[in-house]
Order: C-alpha cells, then sequence, then structure tokens
C-alpha cells in the first residue's frame, strides 16, 4: 500500500469519526466540565492534527515543485 492511500484511508477514517451522533444526548462531563461531544472533538483534534505532521514529515514530496530526476523544473 502506497502512502498516498495509506493517507488517504486516514483522512477518511478521521472524517467519519468525526460525526460522532453518538455523544450528541450524552450528559457525561468529561474532568468534571467538559462535556463528552466536546472531549471527544479534543481528542479527535489532536489526533488529526498528528495525522497531517505526519503527512508532511513521512508522505510529503521530496521536491514538490514537481522538478524532474534531471533537475529541470515540470509544467514551466
Amino acid at each position: 500500500m502506497t502512502a498516498r492511500r495509506i493517507v488517504l484511508a486516514v483522512v477518511v477514517l478521521l472524517a467519519l469519526l468525526h460525526q460522532d451522533t453518538w455523544l450528541w444526548d450524552d450528559p457525561t462531563l468529561v474532568l468534571g466540565f467538559l462535556p463528552a461531544g466536546l472531549a471527544w472533538h479534543v481528542g479527535l483534534s489532536l489526533v488529526a492534527a498528528g495525522v497531517w505532521w505526519a503527512v508532511t514529515r513521512f508522505a510529503w514530496p521530496e521536491d514538490p515543485l514537481g522538478a524532474d530526476a534531471s533537475g529541470a523544473e515540470v509544467g514551466r
């Protein structure tokens, strides 16, 4: 599986997890003051930030401007 497919799968998974209909009516308070739905979104946001960091660290192209192997720029 290529890095691009892994990134796409993780982003789709995060988008699906963002739809947290199961927490809408949950009266539970996390840490005594934070509604469960909001706590879920805080955690999801932290995970999303970690995913985007990993994408830029491990799956970002070496030359995002698109130079080919000979060093000449492509598309200009």
